[in-house]
């Protein structure tokens, strides 16, 4: 079982890694989030998995905490991300490369 649990926690410690690097290697901001939130939702989801995992022969009592922290994270992630994203849309910083925008034609944000 621990074994397993080390996978677990290598696995989440190379998504953290692989966020940090697309956060520094995306060319616009929209990527970036994007790249970060993906990599630190599948991390946590990894870590939480691998201390699950872990304590279930010393801790039983956390699992459910640890499943309350999966749903949390689950649902805050998109939404964080999204807001962000809609607040650097208003602020005129949109990339010169954007082929589609979606929220001008349908004139939802101003």
């Amino acid at each position: 079982m621990i074994i397993a649990s080390y996978v677990f926690l290598i696995i989440g410690a190379l998504f953290y890694l692989l966020g940090g690097l697309g956060v520094l290697r995306m060319p616009d901001t929209f990527n970036r989030i994007q790249a970060g939130t993906k990599a630190t939702t599948l991390g946590s989801f990894s870590m939480i998995f691998g201390v699950i995992i872990a304590s279930i022969e010393t801790h039983p009592n956390w699992i459910f905490k640890l499943v309350i922290l999966i749903v949390l994270i689950a649902l805050s992630n998109p939404v964080g991300s999204s807001t962000i994203a809609k607040a650097i849309y208003k602020s005129k910083d949109v990339p010169s490369n954007l082929l589609k925008d979606d929220l001008k034609d349908r004139g939802e944000i101003k």
